[in-house]
């Protein structure tokens, strides 16, 4: 049974760090492509960050290139969002998703319709 799950949310001032966690059980991690999706009130869910499965290639949101970095750890089957100089605009709950499927460019890679799991997501506040 695949199984996600975010940790490392909460309250931080801008300017400043946070690390999110996604623990992964149920599958083989290296094979999917994983992402970090936001989403705010009112707003559409929008992905952040993510992680291919055929080449390791990353896209990141505009919004936050430079500033986050998405990783994984396949022996801990963990999934991390580093996330630098937060600006209260990353207000959210940050959602962690994975995919078997090759996702082969941007706009596939930031489509949450194109992932097949979800955690619960984890509140993100960033206070200005």
């Amino acid at each position: 049974q695949v199984h996600l799950e975010e940790s490392g949310g909460g309250l931080e001032q801008a300017g400043g760090s946070l690390r999110l966690s996604c623990a992964t059980s149920g599958f083989t991690l290296d094979v999917y492509a994983i992402a970090w999706f936001r989403q705010a009130p009112g707003k559409a869910r929008e992905g952040v960050a993510c992680l291919s499965n055929s080449d390791d290639a990353t896209y990141y949101a505009d919004s936050v290139k430079g500033r986050f970095t998405i990783s994984r750890d396949n022996v801990k089957n963990m999934v991390y969002l580093e996330m630098n100089n937060l600006k209260p605009e990353d207000t959210a709950v940050y959602l962690c998703a994975a995919t078997s499927a090759y996702l082969w460019t941007n706009s596939a890679q930031a489509d949450p319709g194109r992932y097949d799991y979800w955690g619960q997501g984890t509140q993100v506040t960033v206070s200005s």
